[in-house]
Formats: structure tokens, sequence, C-alpha cells
């Protein structure tokens, strides 16, 4: 760091340097303040001898510095090269003695430092609060200690080092051997506070065993005075993310439930704001997939810093910064200070051996210092393998990186047997945040007798995994005890690269005794309720354990239990994709492990089949199910609960492709089964009920399923609780009823409520929240509110966009809706490209047939309309009304609203006559089907009045216009901006709205 000074004050009188070692940047820039404070200018030097310089030449250039040079004493300080005591007391002798004057000091350790030290007569400013060691600084320097007024607008004092942050959670222990990377830390640090406000995103990228965990840690270490939050997260799991920053909620001090997505949008909202605090630090760490989660990647005043493999996060608005290998002077630094029986010329060899990679130099200098075998030796082994046996664990490393391990693990067999143990357990579990307190929750009847011992025993425990600390095998994970006692961590964290190699080590009857231990214990974490948002952070926590544990090989009914919880949880809280994976390969391998007809297999196929029926793969779903409905009503009968649990299913895929008619006669008589086998009170019968309703509002029978869903949500009142998901649903259900029926104001007052509760209890991010809002944004938009319905339509797809892509049936459904928005709202060249994205999505999805792309070809049409391609409009919305008359039939309302359209086009291209020959058939059938009244049959009286006058027919469009007129005011109110529209004879037309199935 370059010699800075600074005027504080209106004339400074003094000047003085400030020497520090980088481990102690926290506590020169608070003396520094307090200096300036006085009208002194101060300097900042930051001390790192070059390496092969004699302390002496260094202690001399130091002298160089403008003013008084003042000393921040650490045993960092003296560490740094490393040099020894004895080459420390000859330079302080030669070069501080002689001229005392030029140096003052400052002690801010009680480890022990070199003799000659005392020839700086240093102030101690250890184990004393903020207030004395001001004091006492300001004392030794013959400074007054009253201040100067610090100047409106100045940036806040620096905190004094011995006082976190206001709220600290998640960091990581310091490492006391950290070496070199200041380049890299100042870096950082420019590149964070150079950010303009909501673009302090910084990441920090390299490969495996680089050190980029370590640095961040550092970063927080080193620089953590400049921030009042500062917040650790681990980001390699997107649902754990989740988790651990809804975990600030509380200390922050929001007032928010205990549902963990109320929190997390409390969390992202204050930090947005930079309230209770602007000066925040988010470390995000192992974010090696950035479309995972750089949608919950916060914005505001504060800084974010990333730690991931992956550069793809340039393209996320985050600043890149390379984490090379160490260089050698770093890595002989690094390694000397980590194994100090090494020489120089050995720790050189030793670097060049290992590629200069910390994390193996940090293990392997470890063991080395206490072990009698030489640098050569041991260098030797590597070049010719165990047995002979050499292989290079990842392209990634440029040596035989399992090798060198095997020689760690045969220490560790020899010293701390119990300490392998730990790790063969560790290998069974997903790499990195290893939580070891579900292993050390099992009874000890169910774990063998060696890892009972270890569990139960705290003192085999310590004993184990402090001899993995020491070798940095594994880090504790306690962050917040602020001890190092072993048994208080709940987790470890087990490096991806340890974690692989030690998969190659066990054999084979062993594999078998420790998985089964990890599957148990796996088994034993599961709550048991996957539906409910409460648990699923326990779930979130379970689930990348899955693969570790091949939990899919087991035949224990508990484990094959958990899985089918983990595909339910995953389904419900919408990590769909993850789910369609573990589905996939657990129906693959029950097949195989239980045969095809095992009814675990149906278990199984049922959950596997929801979880595609939730990405729109519908003609999947159909077949599968359509194979297992047929051979369960053969083998066990059509009353057979699987049997209906499958028949369900098949309902469900054939309203996803359209075919309404058949999925009707299907629920229908499924809620008569269900009926008959269990009563009315039954979930399952309610169930059926909710999916007959379903059917129903497809088919465009509104008063029917509105009749259905009233009932339905009645009885999941009653039944499950207020805020169980499927009560939730029901409320979104019989609110989007009521819409339909142009019931605006009961529908908005119940859907507002019912989308507050979804945010807090489901998470914001949730799919069936993303539904609430977006048909709450329907209710106002049908009431007039177009400012606010806009943002929300707005606000809500672009969740969704980044949640579950943009194919995924729920984003085309609300794209859908902002691009009818856009076309009479907004921007019509944004309508035109969001449609067409929409109609490819459906075409890819669906297929050509659908009465979905009708739909969204006759919005299309309306676009081209607007933008003045006349006749393109026409022809499309001509083809989308006869392929709606023939996909849902010539009364059903979405074939109405085509109508509508249709005759709108045909006045514009010249053939009023044909407009309003369509429009009078339109009334006839919407008023036949829906009732005089219903806003649909209303915008077609108002279109037909509008063609009567194209005819000239005066009398007839008048009488006509002034009865819709009147039954508009009477339904809607004559203030309505439906009704004002019409009024002003603004010609109606009618939007297609995807459903859900």
């Amino acid at each position: 760091m370059p010699v800075s000074g600074r005027h504080v004050g209106a004339a400074g009188t003094q000047l003085v340097t400030i020497s520090f070692a980088g481990f102690n940047r926290a506590w020169a820039i608070w003396i520094g303040d307090c200096l300036e404070r006085r009208g002194v200018r101060v300097g900042y030097q930051r001390w790192d001898p070059r390496a092969g310089t004699s302390l002496e030449d260094e202690l001399r250039n130091l002298m160089l510095a403008p003013g008084r040079i003042l000393v921040v004493l650490s045993e960092w300080y003296f560490q740094l090269g490393p040099r020894g005591h004895e080459e420390w007391n000859r330079a302080l002798h030669a070069v501080v003695a002689p001229d005392p004057g030029r140096f003052a000091a400052v002690s801010v350790t009680t480890s022990a430092l070199p003799g000659a030290t005392s020839v700086f007569a240093a102030a101690d400013l250890t184990n004393t609060g903020q207030a004395d060691a001001e004091r006492r600084l300001l004392a030794h320097l013959e400074l007054p200690e009253e201040p100067l007024p610090r100047p409106e607008g100045a940036k806040p004092a620096p905190r004094y080092p011995a006082v976190t942050p206001e709220v600290w959670g998640g960091v990581p222990r310091r490492n006391t051997r950290f070496t070199g990377r200041e380049a890299l830390l100042s870096d950082v640090y420019h590149a964070l506070q150079d950010a303009g406000p909501g673009a302090g995103v910084v990441t920090v990228h390299g490969m495996s065993g680089v050190g980029k965990t370590q640095l961040a840690a550092e970063y927080v270490y080193r620089f953590n005075a400049e921030y009042d939050v500062v917040w650790w997260v681990p980001a390699d799991r997107r649902a754990l993310y989740r988790q651990k920053l809804a975990e600030l909620a509380p200390e922050l001090g929001l007032n928010t439930g205990a549902e963990y997505g109320e929190r997390l949008r409390a969390v992202r909202d204050a930090l947005r704001r930079g309230a209770p605090h602007s000066r925040w630090l988010l470390v995000v760490d192992g974010a090696d997939e950035p479309d995972q989660i750089s949608d919950l990647v916060p914005n505001g005043p504060g800084h974010v810093l990333i730690t991931s493999r992956n550069t793809e996060w340039g393209e996320y608005n985050s600043s890149l910064i390379r984490v090379p290998e160490y260089d050698r002077d770093e890595s002989v630094s690094f390694v000397r200070r980590r194994a100090p029986r090494l020489t120089e010329t050995e720790a050189d060899e030793l670097a060049g051996a290992l590629g200069d990679l910390p994390l193996l130099l940090d293990q392997t200098a470890g063991w080395l210092n206490d072990s009698d075998m030489s640098v050569r030796e041991y260098i030797q082994l590597l070049d010719n393998g165990i047995e002979g046996d050499v292989v290079k664990v990842s392209a990634d490393f440029p040596l035989a990186f399992q090798t060198a391990w095997s020689i760690l693990l045969n220490q560790l067999k020899e010293t701390v047997p119990e300490a392998v143990d730990l790790l063969r357990l560790c290998s069974f579990f997903a790499p990195g945040s290893i939580p070891v307190r579900l292993l050390k929750e099992m009874p000890p009847g169910d774990l063998p007798e060696q890892l009972a011992r270890l569990m139960n025993d705290p003192v085999l425990w310590n004993r184990a995994v402090g001899r993995l600390r020491q070798y940095s095998v594994v880090r504790l994970e306690s962050h917040e005890s602020g001890t190092e006692e072993a048994s208080s961590g709940e987790s470890i964290y087990l490096h991806r690269m340890v974690h692989k190699v030690l998969g190659l080590d066990l054999r084979e009857p062993d594999r078998g005794e420790f998985v089964d231990v990890v599957r148990r214990a796996l088994a034993a974490a599961d709550p048991g309720r996957p539906m409910e948002a409460l648990y699923w952070p326990a779930y979130a926590e379970i689930v990348p354990h899955l693969k570790w544990a091949q939990v899919l090989e087991s035949t224990d009914p508990a484990v094959q239990n958990l899985v089918l919880n983990c595909l339910r949880y995953m389904y419900c809280s919408g990590e769909y994709r993850a789910g369609i994976k573990l589905g996939e390969r657990a129906m693959e391998t029950w097949r195989e492990l239980l045969g095809e007809t095992h009814p675990r297999v149906w278990d199984v196929g049922y959950h596997y089949a929801n979880l595609l029926r939730a990405v729109g793969d519908y003609a999947v779903t159909e077949a599968m199910e359509r194979v297992v409905v047929n051979h369960l009503r053969e083998e066990r009968g059509p009353q057979d609960l699987n049997h209906l649990r499958a028949a369900t299913g098949l309902a469900a895929d054939l309203r996803g492709l359209g075919r309404y008619d058949e999925a009707l006669e299907m629920s229908t008589w499924l809620l008569l089964a269900y009926r008959d086998l269990l009563g009315d009170q039954d979930s399952r019968t309610v169930n059926a009920q909710n999916n007959l309703a379903v059917s129903l509002r497809l088919l465009g029978r509104y008063e029917e399923s509105r009749d259905l869903d009233r009932r339905t949500l009645e009885a999941r009142r009653l039944l499950l609780k207020p805020r169980h998901r499927w009560t939730l649903l029901s409320e979104i259900s019989y609110a989007t009823d009521l819409r339909l029926l142009g019931r605006y104001s009961e529908a908005e007052s119940l859907q507002a409520q019912s989308a507050r509760v979804h945010v807090i209890t489901l998470g914001a991010d949730n799919p069936q929240t993303l539904i609430a809002e977006y048909n709450l944004a329907l209710c106002r938009y049908r009431l007039g509110e177009r400012g606010e319905a806009g943002t929300a339509l707005a606000r809500v797809l672009e969740r969704a966009e980044r949640v579950l892509g943009e194919s995924d049936p729920l984003t085309l459904m609300l794209s859908a809706g902002q691009s009818c928005f856009a076309r009479e709202h907004a921007d019509v060249d944004q309508a035109r490209a969001i449609s067409d994205r929409v109609m490819d999505g459906y075409r890819m999805m669906l297929g050509e047939d659908h009465p979905y792309l009708a739909g969204i070809r006759a919005n299309h049409g309306l676009i081209l309309r607007n933008v003045g391609e006349r006749d393109q409009a026409h022809l499309l919305i001509e083809g989308a009304l006869a392929d709606m008359t023939r996909a849902v039939g010539e009364n059903h309302p979405w074939t109405l609203g085509c109508a509508i359209n249709a005759s709108a086009l045909r006045n514009l291209v010249g053939d009023p006559e044909s407009a309003a020959e369509l429009t009078e058939a339109t009334v006839t059938r919407a008023t036949e089907v829906m009732g005089r009244t219903h806003p649909l049959t209303l915008s077609a009286r108002i279109a037909y009045a509008a063609d009567l006058r194209g005819l000239r027919d005066r009398t007839g469009a008048e009488k006509v216009e002034g009865e819709a007129l009147g039954d508009l005011a009477s339904s809607l109110g004559a203030q309505h901006v439906h009704t004002v529209s019409a009024r002003s004879r603004n010609r109606p037309y009618w939007d297609f709205e995807p459903q859900m199935i």
C-alpha cells in the first residue's frame, strides 16, 4: 500500500506514517482516524519485506517515509518473511535503537515478540476498551485528548477493531496462517468501494483448492470495521442459500413470522433499502451455478462478495477477480510458517511439487512438520505413487492429487484412526457443509461399535476432529460460538476435492457399513411433512446428500419414504428440475431393484409424474399414467386407492393436453369413487372435488366451478390449517372463479388477503405465490387499477422467469398476461416480442391443435391490429376462431371471445355485414351460456351495437347499446372502466387467458 496523507482540521501540525502488517489493517485505520481527528496528517505503509533482502535494509527503507513512524506491533509484523527472532533482534538494535525519536509503537497482541522490540517502548492497546485504548494512544504520542469537530457529511468513524460488527453471522474463524494475497485483497476492496450504489458485487473465482473462501474470510476480518452487518451464506445449493439468508431477519430486528419465505423477503427488502443498516457485507460462498441464485443476490447500498469457480457471474452484473495459485514467494512463506522445521530450499521444492496450490500446501506441510519424512522422500513418493497407483483426481490439477492424499491418510491411520473413520462417513455426504449432528443424534444401538464410540465419546470425537482441523482437512462451522471446541459444531466443512479422493479409499465391506449409517441418519432426520413450508429448510439440508448416500439402492422402508418425501417437497417448493432428476433416477433404480410392479415403483412414479407435469411434459406423463391406470385397474380393480391416485394424475394430464371433456368425465367418476370409499370429509375426496372444479373451469362452466371451489375451500379450512398449501390454493381457485364471473371486487378482496399469506407462508418466489400475485394483478386490472396492476404483472413475470425459466408453463401463462397489458398500456413492441415467445413456447410444449395456442394467436392478432398489419391480423384471428371452435366447441367462452375479436377485424378489412352477423350470433350464444350480464356477454352486446352502427342501423344500435350500458352500470357500476369505455364507444376486445391445470 503506497504512502498517502490527508489533512484533517484547519492545519496539521504533525505527520505520522503508520507501518502495519496487512493482517492488522483494521487497527491501522482506527489509529489513523484517532490521529486525524487531532489534526495529524497520516500516511499508511503496509509492512511487506521482500524475500531475500535483509531486515536492516527494509527498516532503513521504511525510514524514508515522511514524519514519525508508528509501528503496529503484533506477531504478524514479525512473521512476514518469515524471519527468525534473532534476525529481528539484530535489525532492531542496528536501525531503531540509534534513532528512537523516529519511531513510536503500539502493541495489539499478547503473543511473544522479539526481545529487542522493547526499544520501541510501545503503548499496550490490548485487553482494554475503546476509550481507554484511545487515551493510551494519544498519551503515548503526546497528543490532546479533545478531538477536532468531524466535518459534516464525513464518513462514519471506523469501528474499534476489538469490537465485531453489530450483526455478524456465519463467518468462518480467521485463518491465522493466512499468507500473501495482498494485491488481491486490495483489488477486492477497491472494486467494492468504487462501485456505485446497488452495483457493489464482486466475484473472486478460480479452481478448487486455490483459496477463494480463505481470501473472502480474510477480507471480512481485515475490512469488517467498515461494515455494520457482515453475513456469510453458503451458496452451493439454492435452498440452503435461501434458508441461511432468511436467518438474517431476526438479527436485523425485522418483524416477521417464523416462515423463512417471509423472512427472506423481508431481508432482501431491508438490504435494498439500507434499513436499519446501510453498511452491510454479504459473502456468498461457493456459488458455482449463477443461474440458480443470481435472482436472490440483493442489491442496495451494501456490498456482496461471491466466491465461485464459475466466471459466468460476469454476466450477472458482477465484477470478476481471478484467484490464481500462490506465487512461489507466497508458497515458501506459507510452508515455512506451517512447517517451521523446513528450510527455505525445502519449502521451495515442496511448493514446486504441489503446484503452489494452497489447499495441498496447507494439508501437506501440516503433517510433514509432525513427520520424520524428509521433503525429498515425500516428493519421491509423489513421483512414484503408492504401490504404483497414481491417479489424477481432476484435470484442473497438474499433480497426482490422490497420491498426496494417500500419504496423508496413511499418516492419520497410524496416529488417529478415529479421524479416518469420521472422514469415511463424511464421504457419503455431499461435499461442503456436512451436518454431523445427524450422526451424533442417532441412538448408539444403530451404529457399528467403532462408530458408536466415536460419536458418543467426547474425547475421541474432539481428538478426531482436532487432528483433521490441525491438518486443514476440515473446518468447523460452529462459527457463532467463537470457541475451538470440536464438539460444539453442528456441521463441518469438507472441501470438494478432499471429498472426491476419500471416495476412492474405502474397501467394499467397509463402504456398505458406512453408507448404511449415513442413510439411516438422513432417514431419521426426515420431518415427515414435506408439504409444510415450515419444514422445507430441513428437506433443503437433506436433499443434497441423497446422491452421495446412494439412498436409491437401499431397501430400508424408512430410507425409501425419505426419497418419496423429498420428491414431494421438491414439487411443493418449486424445485422442479432437481426433483425430475431425482425422480428419473429413482424410477430407473427401483424398477431394477424392486421390479416393475412393486408398490414403491407406483409411489415414485406418482411423484415423478407430478414434477414432469409441473414443467408441461403432459404427453409424457399421460403415457406413463395410462400404463399404470390400466395395470392397476386389471390387477386390483377400479376402486383400489392406488388406481384412483393414478387416474387422478391421468385426468390432470388430459387437462394439460386440452382434452377437457375426457378430463371432466374422469374427474366426475373419481369424485364419486372417493366419496363411496372414504366419505365427504377425507382430504382425498376434497382433492377430487377440487380437480373436478378445475375441469369445469377449463370448459368455461364458471358458475359450477365456483360452487365446487367454495365448498372445497370451506372443507379445507375445516379439515386443514388455514395456511395449509391446499387451503391457500383453494382461495386462488375461488377468487379466479369470481373474477371470471365478473365479480371483481369480491375476487380482489379475497385474493389480496390470500396473496399476503402466500408470501408469508410459502415465500415470495414459490410458484403458487406467483399464481396468487398474478391473479391479484388481474383482479385489479379488471377493477381499473391499471398502474398497480401493470407493476405487479411485470414484477411477477420477472420472478417467474428467473426462478422457473422462460419455457415453464407458469411463466408462459404470466407472459401472456403481460403481453396483453403491454399491448394496451405500455409498449406494443414489447408486447409483440413477448407474444412471439409465448406462441413458440406453447407450440413446442402443446402442439398446433391445443386451444391455448389458438387463444394466444387471437391475442397476437390484436397486437398486429394495433401496429397496422390489418390483413395479417384478420387472417390470424379468423384462424384462431376456427381452431378454438374445433378444440372446445362454439359455445365455449374462449370461442365466444375469439368471435368478438374476429368481428372487429372483419369490420377493419371492410366486411361489416359478416361482422354484424358474427356478433349477433355471439350475443345469442353468450347469453344462453353465460347470462345476459356476464362481462363477456356485455362485451359482445357493445360490439354488436358498433356493428349495427357500421351498417347504419342507428335505431337498432341505440337500442342494443342502451340496454347494454344499463346492464353494465348495474352490474359493474357507472364509473367502472368497462362502463366508461363502452359509453365512449370504444369497441371492446377479448384477451385469452391461459389457466393452470
